[in-house]
């Protein structure tokens, strides 16, 4: 089975105020979400706050990740603006025992399908990982055609996507991915949607919410893949509010102030980003699953 199926569960990555990684609070989230019944651990995404970290401290995330868990893969976004330095940050993360990546094409200038080709192909070639591809349209204003895709599944190590919610028809946003590369592993983010992604059968749930609470999204995401729509649904519906407010306010700050509150972390999210005000503290506390 692809290390890229089920539950991969994104936890934050706590630091200090100078950017350190605090890596006691990473080993115990990661503990957690093997504990809590994920599949696999999607480290240094965007809820890992991962551009925020210099080369050494996503090394330092790596280690500490890796060492604490002992049955379910650690999988590590190595995005980065420059080419090489995504070069740096696959081998720094096989390095460290890494057991997959997973590669944005992040620029400050708009990238071209040519440019984010060789992109990838570099990358590709800079371990034998299996590699996953990270669409992520609002933050690297790219967006992945399922044309494109099948040809980047072409490169011997790419062996999966990770999309967004489609605006329109998820069941066909699925069936052209699967028709461009059949070969891919295909998942999807934005947790609100995804019990209905993986009833559609997507082969992954690249999960926010399961880095906080990866016993009952495992159980969703057991229940959605087994075909049970009536348990998937009930236990989608207790996520409801927490979904809501991820909807509303962006899924980073919340799940940041979800960790302190339950006493995972006191770590502060990273500069220039700010803590949410008293009065949704107040709804994230109630939201909880």
């Amino acid at each position: 089975m692809s290390i890229f199926s089920g539950l991969s569960a994104f936890p934050i990555t706590p630091m200090t105020p100078a950017g350190e990684v605090i890596a006691r609070d990473v080993a115990g989230l990661v503990r957690r979400i093997e504990d809590g019944g994920a599949d696999s651990v999607g480290l240094l995404g965007s809820t890992g706050t991962y551009m925020f970290l210099t080369r050494a401290e996503r090394r330092r995330a790596v280690a500490a990740a890796v060492a604490s868990v002992t049955s379910i893969p650690v999988i590590v976004g190595v995005g980065a603006m420059r080419t090489d330095d995504a070069c740096d940050l696959a081998q720094d993360a096989a390095s460290e025992g890494a057991a997959g990546l997973l590669l944005a094409p992040v620029g400050y200038t708009p990238l071209k399908e040519d440019e984010v080709y060789a992109h990838f192909e570099a990358v590709a070639s800079a371990t034998n990982l299996p590699l996953c591809i990270y669409s992520n349209p609002d933050t690297t204003r790219f967006t992945f055609r399922p044309a494109f895709v099948g040809r980047l599944a072409e490169i011997q190590t790419v062996a999966a996507i990770k999309l967004p919610l489609p605006a329109g028809d998820l069941k066909t946003d699925l069936a052209s991915f699967r028709a461009a590369a059949p070969a891919l592993s295909v998942g999807y983010s934005g947790d609100w949607g995804c019990k209905d992604a993986l009833l559609a059968g997507c082969d992954c749930w690249f999960s926010v919410a399961g880095g906080l609470f990866p016993e009952a999204a495992s159980a969703l995401t057991r229940a959605a893949m087994a075909g049970n729509r009536d348990e998937a649904e009930k236990l989608d519906a207790a996520f409801a509010p927490l979904w809501d407010l991820f909807r509303a306010h962006g899924s980073l700050r919340i799940v940041h102030e979800a960790a302190r509150l339950m006493g995972l972390t006191t770590a502060e999210l990273p500069r220039p980003l700010l803590r949410i005000d008293d009065n949704l503290r107040t709804r994230v506390a109630s939201a909880l699953p």
